[in-house]
């Protein structure tokens, strides 16, 4: 008997999360898209060491750029290491591009990071289209998630509960 190769998924790579967005955003669709990275960028991706807390995405030129996202500089990096918010280019096609501008320039919707991650050995961005939500929308989510978690404790199993 041959014996079957086993796929190890490594999950030791760092997913950083912009947890914010889902809440502040309604997220419509969502867009995987590429990012070109200098050397020690990637080194203090794979640390963990970034956040996406404050970017955003914006298009110039036909591009697609992140801004105001934070890697912290690589501790041993030397005198080239990379400025810490610098702007990055996002790569997808141009297909997509012009998808996205052409929601993009609709009022009251923008292009937030929601995810950063690696995949193949290449970081991705997951960028979602959202349209912005009012207060009252964000206490209607909070008082849902409030209900759902009371009910899964009066429950207490493994059962959960769609609402």
């Amino acid at each position: 008997m041959a014996a079957k190769k086993e796929k190890k998924k490594n999950n030791s790579q760092p997913k950083i999360e912009n947890r914010k967005a889902r809440h502040d955003f309604f997220v419509d669709e969502t867009y995987e898209a590429g990012i070109a990275l200098k050397g020690t960028e990637v080194k203090s991706l794979r640390a963990g060491k970034a956040s996406l807390n404050e970017a955003f995405a914006f298009i110039l030129d036909g591009e697609i750029w992140l801004k105001n996202m934070y890697i912290k500089k690589y501790e041993h990096g030397s005198r080239y290491n990379h400025d810490e918010r610098r702007d990055r280019k996002l790569l997808l096609k141009k297909r997509e591009i012009r998808e996205i501008d052409k929601h993009i320039n609709q009022k009251g919707n923008a292009l937030v990071p929601l995810k950063m991650y690696f995949k193949r050995g290449y970081a991705k961005v997951l960028l979602g289209l959202g349209r912005g939500k009012k207060q009252y929308d964000k206490r209607d989510d909070i008082k849902e998630k409030d209900v759902k978690r009371e009910l899964e404790r009066k429950i207490k199993g493994n059962y959960s509960v769609n609402l």
